[in-house]
């Protein structure tokens, strides 16, 4: 299993930058960071762009992966947007993942529209598939629901061929279809539950659900990414080693290949101390990726 951290977007970067740097030297797979305005967690925190945050984070890595978790249609436009991908995995050689899902309630009105949930559902599913083909084809012309491309251009073209990773942030249905259809991956992060065993249970139904969804698409199961991301139902997971372990032998049973977490806060959300995912990084992690 690989396993990933996330650095939240929140610092400046004299104190964001030893934590990028720490993130690869204590081995984690993946580097993430969130693609927000205003995320709805932290609603009145410093917040910094995305996108020069991971050129930033590319800058001072050499081999880490690094994604967005996760880019949404909230505030983006695909071939603008595909833009910000080709630059990325230029800089990080080939490193970089998109991350990309439906977007958070916050700041999908903060530009003034208040779009329903079936029109941002539909909004995803237009942005995905057109990102895509600005990404793998040249001079796309495209006149849609919500957007339009007018002899959208490609070149250079993405290092990573045929483009950069789709990893899909799904619950629902029609999301599910969607990371089957351009994803080399899903994530997850679970489901609203009033206990822990009741938000494994309906992480396990997801799971089986994925992998009927990918069956019938004609995805075989080797052939795409399952990410579970289990910090924002559970609490971090580096509130204790045993806390890790648990939830990193939870994910590997039930068929995910990569586990998200979180860099550790001083307070909530995902308050943790350094020192357990030090302890983590240093004793289980070369387990957990072995498995």
């Amino acid at each position: 299993m690989r396993v990933g951290i996330t650095i939240l977007p929140e610092h400046r970067w004299p104190e964001a930058a030893p934590k990028w740097r720490a993130a690869e030297q204590l081995g984690f797979d993946h580097a993430w960071t969130y693609d927000h305005l205003v995320w709805a967690g932290l609603p009145d925190a410093p917040w910094f762009g995305t996108t020069p945050t991971l050129t930033a984070a590319a800058m001072v890595t050499s081999k880490i992966r690094l994604g967005t978790f996760v880019t949404s249609p909230n505030f983006r436009h695909p071939v603008a947007f595909a833009r910000d991908v080709l630059a990325l995995d230029d800089i990080s050689g080939g490193r970089f993942i998109c991350g990309i899902g439906r977007g958070g309630d916050l700041d999908s009105a903060l530009l003034g529209e208040a779009p329903t949930v079936a029109e941002r559902t539909g909004r995803f599913a237009e942005f995905t598939r057109l990102l895509d083909r600005v990404l793998t084809e040249n001079h796309v012309t495209y006149d849609g629901t919500f957007f339009t491309a007018r002899d959208a251009r490609n070149a250079p073209g993405c290092v990573q061929q045929p483009r950069a990773p789709f990893i899909v942030a799904a619950n629902a249905p029609k999301g599910i279809r969607l990371a089957a259809e351009l994803g080399q991956g899903w994530v997850t992060y679970g489901k609203q539950a009033d206990t822990e065993e009741d938000w494994w249970a309906g992480v396990r139904e997801l799971s089986e659900r994925t992998t009927e969804v990918f069956a019938a698409a004609g995805r075989a199961p080797g052939s795409f990414e399952r990410h579970l991301s289990p910090d924002g139902a559970l609490g971090s997971v580096y509130e204790s080693v045993d806390r890790f372990e648990d939830a990193a032998g939870r994910a590997g049973e039930l068929g995910f290949t990569d586990l998200i977490t979180h860099w550790p806060r001083p307070d909530r959300p995902y308050a943790a101390t350094v020192d357990v995912l030090e302890t983590v990084a240093a004793q289980v992690l070369p387990k957990v990726q072995q498995q």
